[in-house]
């Protein structure tokens, strides 16, 4: 079996679960209404379906590859890229003002996850050209916006961000790239950059690199980076690509899976580039780009452990070993704790693209703190859920998920990267115990009282589900004023597994909206998630309130086998 986009179920979450027509009742998104859903859906997931699943192969099999100096994509991917294109997907949520639709995240994540189900190795373009548009919106000049927004909206460019450096990851402070004025406005951009998904194309006519950099008088850290737009290729007097730019692919990476992605090493040799936002300022310009990509990469791991499922469902429906392993009890355990766990991730995935837009259409302060707070969730939760996902996708095939042929390991090859990039699933979990909670922990709490509120109203029609996530809620909040309250250390220590319980709770809450509003599967899988998967936040817990002392105590030599006897 294929993939084949979740329409139906995106749109179950958004009229009983997620109500899309709260977002709908604003005035910035009066047209997003259940027809618009429908429709745009619809259409996304055809395309998915038709033109981008059978390229997903095709990218893991034949890689993208540099040949004197230029990548050469995957076969199928220019046509692939194209319908993309020329649907107006990449700017879905962008200004109308340079092009885009101007509907709200709500609809573009649940595209997103469609084609990053479909063929992540492609999907990843897109993600990066919108967070540059998003950065742009907020944070360039008009003069700038004029020139790369209507391009990068329509396709014909594409963007990327470049942070990372040999000797600065996750410590971007460190990076070396330096920024050094023409006189003219413009910087000679010179350094090396690592890990730049879709560094270069041959989709698009030119590719747009947003590049951190520090200017002569930046002070170190992060508070001297500047952002520099730096095109492949300059922009001529009437918009068009000129001259090339001094910058160039060094090289691929060899990486686990996405293929079809090309992951470049970048060096810009005195390459122009002309500054994005105030100097100085770079990180915040930068966070805009990385928030919305954080999101959408929750987003990806919801939509290749989705392709996984199916494909896995698909096999046991046909493996004959005693009948059908379908119906075997483990192999239904499995595949079942899997469907509840993706329909959880999407559910909490467009929980925050709906606050997302209700923060930007009613300026609700409540509604952004909801929407920080759910990004690192969902952006941990979603990779989490899709390796997992991917991984029982292997086991259900037996032997045969190990042999290439099959495809079964190419999802989990290709979404292993997910809780690494963006920022590490770590570094997510210890923004949510630290900034997300530096208030106290008001949005947490918030939710709390939403889920239990949610758990309330279902006692009647379902009061053993309802009583199971009240309570689970009630430990919830013990454990997030406790984690309010703790050290540093034993907050970071904890961080992880307190996401991990936060994000289950949720599930159960969605999953429990949707029992009351769906026919008897929907509570089928309501109860299969209460009951076999809501239950592990009692060792999340445990284990978020353990701290740091006996982490610390532990000798690094014990770590490689060397502990004394």
């Amino acid at each position: 079996m294929a993939y084949v986009a979740p329409v139906e179920d995106t749109l179950f979450i958004l009229r009983h679960v997620v109500p899309l027509s709260e977002v709908a009742a604003t005035e910035r998104f009066a047209e997003a209404t259940g027809e618009t859903a429908h429709a745009v859906l619809t259409e996304a997931g055809r395309m998915a379906t038709d033109v981008l699943a059978p390229l997903n192969r095709e990218g893991d099999l034949a890689p993208a590859r540099l040949e004197n100096g230029r990548v050469r994509s995957s076969p199928g991917f220019e046509r692939g890229y194209a319908a993309i294109a020329e649907g107006g997907w990449i700017g879905l949520s962008s200004t109308p003002d340079h092009g885009g639709a101007g509907l709200p995240q709500v609809l573009n994540q649940a595209v997103g996850e469609y084609m990053a189900g479909a063929c992540l190795a492609l999907q990843l373009n897109p993600l990066l050209t919108q967070g540059q548009i998003e950065a742009l919106e907020h944070h360039a000049d008009e003069a700038m916006q004029a020139t790369y927004l209507p391009k990068l909206i329509s396709g014909e460019w594409n963007g990327t961000m470049n942070l990372t450096e040999p000797a600065a990851g996750s410590d971007v402070g460190a990076l070396r790239t330096r920024a050094e004025p023409n006189g003219d406005g413009s910087y000679a951009i010179t350094g090396q950059k690592i890990f730049i998904t879709w560094g270069d194309s041959d989709v698009t006519e030119n590719t747009c690199h947003a590049v951190l950099a520090r200017l002569p008088d930046g002070v170190p850290g992060v508070k001297g980076i500047s952002l520099f737009m730096v095109p492949k290729l300059i922009p001529d007097e009437n918009g068009k690509p000129g001259v090339a730019n001094n910058l160039k692919v060094v090289s691929l990476e060899h990486k686990i899976g996405i293929h079809g992605s090309p992951t470049c090493v970048m060096s810009f040799e005195g390459a122009q580039g002309w500054l994005i936002g105030e100097p100085h300022k770079g990180m915040a310009a930068m966070f805009t780009m990385m928030n919305a990509a954080r999101l959408a990469v929750g987003v990806q791991g919801v939509g290749v452990g989705e392709a996984a499922l199916q494909k896995a469902a698909a096999y046991a429906a046909e493996r004959e070993q005693f009948g059908p392993i379908i119906r075997h009890a483990d192999v239904r355990r499995m595949l079942a704790t899997a469907r509840a766990e993706v329909f959880a991730a999407r559910a909490i995935c467009l929980a925050c693209a709906q606050a997302i837009d209700l923060a930007r259409a009613t300026g609700d302060p409540d509604c952004a703190a909801r929407a920080a707070f759910l990004t690192p969730i969902a952006k941990a939760w979603g990779t989490d859920v899709g390796c997992r996902v991917a991984d029982t996708g292997v086991q259900v095939h037996g032997g045969m998920g190990y042999i290439e042929e099959t495809g079964a390991g190419q999802f989990w090859r290709d979404v292993r990267i997910t809780p690494i990039y963006e920022g590490t699933n770590g570094i997510q979990a210890m923004d949510l115990v630290g900034r997300k909670l530096a208030d106290g922990g008001a949005a947490g709490f918030a939710l709390i009282d939403e889920m239990q509120a949610g758990a309330k109203a279902a006692q009647e029609t379902l009061p053993d589900l309802a009583e199971a996530v009240w309570q689970a809620a009630e430990s919830l909040r013990e454990a997030t004023a406790a984690m309010a309250e703790a050290s540093g250390p034993d907050r970071n220590a904890g961080a992880v597994p307190f996401l991990a319980a936060f994000a289950r709770v949720l599930g159960a809450h969605y999953h429990l909206r949707a029992a009351q509003a769906g026919d008897e599967s929907r509570r089928i899988l309501a109860r299969i998630y209460v009951e076999r998967v809501l239950p592990r936040i009692l060792g999340d817990l445990s284990e978020a309130r353990a701290g740091a002392a006996d982490l610390d105590a532990l000798p690094d030599a014990a770590f490689a086998g060397a502990a004394g006897a």
